[in-house]
């Protein structure tokens, strides 16, 4: 069974792909938060920090690049695969307003005239320089039935793989996943397919497999990841709960990577919020020291309420 990583701009940046993979692996695709190209700056340099081979060993990562326009996406195609990379992605699914507003991401999805357009040329220029593109997109815009021209669309190139969310713009991560779409993308794209959206959990895996009455492989799971790192392992049968020892390492390989190149503390503390706004499922009982943590400002006071909290739950 093959999991990809979905990107999560913020979290799932190099010290967090680096962590994650030493400490728990098991992870077939890791893809990068997007590269929004400028038009004289196609790749930045923190951008090409965050792909830089050398801050992802071991690692198998696919950048993501984020435009309506051809000649960006092109520009920053290059310098990707002067990187050595073979393959990127194209992101058609970003629902955030401000992407959406620029006719970027999931905003990108109603133009289906210049989308084509789009893709004649991103798909000519891959063929000559023997570069895979996969694409990741939601259902639509503003209906799911926009799927239904989406796919014929995307049915005329030969994209390395169709990542579906089966979610509209409007939908955002939230609520149930719209099935019976990715049921339709199964019988009827050319491409091959990858499901992404709402995996939490083996039961979720399961009962999603059931529904479309196959095995889904690969599948393609970020928010779930987060919230419980362990998820990967779980889903290959490779652990069975949660291990807490495994996320205090990975806990304090992030925490300590982010000291070393973040202050004030005020900074670093913003970057593990977010991690424990995702975490803090895993902890049952203790959302009362959780609310604390994540108004914590010095370093001191958010350490002697995490440590209470992890040592608490690897001695139960």
């Amino acid at each position: 069974m093959k999991i990809y990583f979905a990107p999560l701009e913020g979290i799932t940046g190099h010290i967090f792909r680096n962590a994650y993979n030493e400490i728990y692996g098991h992870i077939d695709k890791y893809f990068a938060p997007f590269i929004s190209p400028a038009e004289k700056c196609p790749v930045t340099p923190r951008d090409r920090k965050e792909i830089a081979p050398e801050n992802n060993k071991g690692i198998n990562l696919v950048p993501q690049i984020l435009t309506c326009r051809s000649d960006g996406f092109i520009e920053a195609a290059k310098e990707i695969r002067a990187m050595g990379y073979k393959e990127v992605n194209l992101n058609l699914g970003c629902p955030s307003g401000t992407v959406c507003a620029k006719g970027k991401g999931a905003g990108f999805l109603p133009e289906t005239l210049l989308l084509q357009r789009f893709l004649d040329d991103i798909y000519s220029y891959a063929a000559q320089e023997d570069l895979k593109i996969s694409i990741k997109t939601r259902l639509g815009f503003f209906d799911p039935d926009e799927f239904y021209d989406l796919v014929d669309i995307f049915n005329g190139f030969p994209l390395s793989e169709l990542i579906v969310h089966p979610r509209i713009r409007s939908d955002f991560y939230i609520g149930e996943v719209r099935k019976e779409y990715f049921s339709y993308a199964l019988k009827n794209s050319q491409n091959p397919l990858v499901y992404n959206g709402n995996i939490f959990s083996c039961k979720d895996y399961d009962d999603l497999s059931d529904s479309f009455g196959i095995t889904l492989d690969p599948v393609m799971a970020g928010r779930g990841l987060i919230s419980d790192p362990s998820l990967a392992d779980k889903l290959k049968g490779i652990a069975s709960e949660t291990d807490i020892v495994k996320l205090r390492r990975l806990h304090d390989t992030v925490y300590h990577a982010y000291q070393e190149i973040i202050s004030p503390d005020i900074h670093v503390l913003y970057k593990m919020r977010e991690l424990w706004t995702y975490w803090r499922i895993l902890f049952d009982g203790k959302d009362r020291d959780i609310k604390r943590l994540l108004k914590a400002k010095k370093y001191r006071e958010y350490e002697d309420i995490v440590y209470r909290i992890l040592e608490g739950f690897s001695e139960q």
